[in-house]
């Protein structure tokens, strides 16, 4: 098997990281894989904003952790709670990516070469469509006015940094998913 298969069949959704920082070398080698992302036509529909600020990430965890505690319906709360109580699960590196209106696909594929690239070089990581809650409330329209590009929308988030458990478990492949025709 070959180290880009390798990568991919280890990858796993890491939901507890050390908070230990991330060396600029690898943010930086893991920024570029992203911008390298296909899009349609070259388009290239994003902007990739990496979050290094650990205070910051917390206080938007907190904030988040917050409104969710406030919902009628207590059950994405009590999960979140019941794995450590952070939304961001102590990351001290958040790549969010900031896309186009209707580019979702686009921002899929970017997220993926992120996932694929922090794994490639030993880093936990977990792509997370929940930080979309962050900005939901009212404090996260001033977190939305600091970290979005004026004319892009909350994409996706995928959160790096040293797991607690470098030797999490990757979902068993269920092979019934796949179809041959020919």
């Amino acid at each position: 098997m070959n180290e880009t298969l390798r990568t991919i069949a280890n990858r796993y959704s890491c939901r507890s990281f050390t908070g230990a920082p991330v060396e600029n070398e690898k943010i930086e080698a893991i920024a570029l894989a992203a911008v390298q992302s296909p899009s349609g036509m070259n388009v290239q529909p994003w902007q990739i904003v990496v979050i290094k600020d650990k205070t910051l990430i917390d206080d938007m965890d907190a904030t988040t952790m917050d409104m969710l505690s406030k919902m009628d319906d207590k059950s994405l709360y009590e999960r979140i709670a019941g794995r450590g109580g952070k939304i961001y699960y102590n990351t001290p590196c958040m790549f969010m990516i900031a896309k186009k209106e209707g580019t979702d696909l686009d921002c899929g594929i970017v997220a993926e070469n992120i996932a694929l690239a922090a794994s490639s070089l030993g880093l936990g990581n977990v792509i997370c469509g929940l930080a979309r809650l962050t900005f939901d409330s009212e404090k996260g329209q001033e977190y939305a006015a600091k970290i979005i590009p004026e004319g892009y929308e909350f994409g996706m988030t995928v959160l790096v940094g040293y797991a607690t458990n470098p030797e999490g478990t990757p979902h068993e492949p269920d092979m019934s998913k796949i179809k041959y025709i020919g």
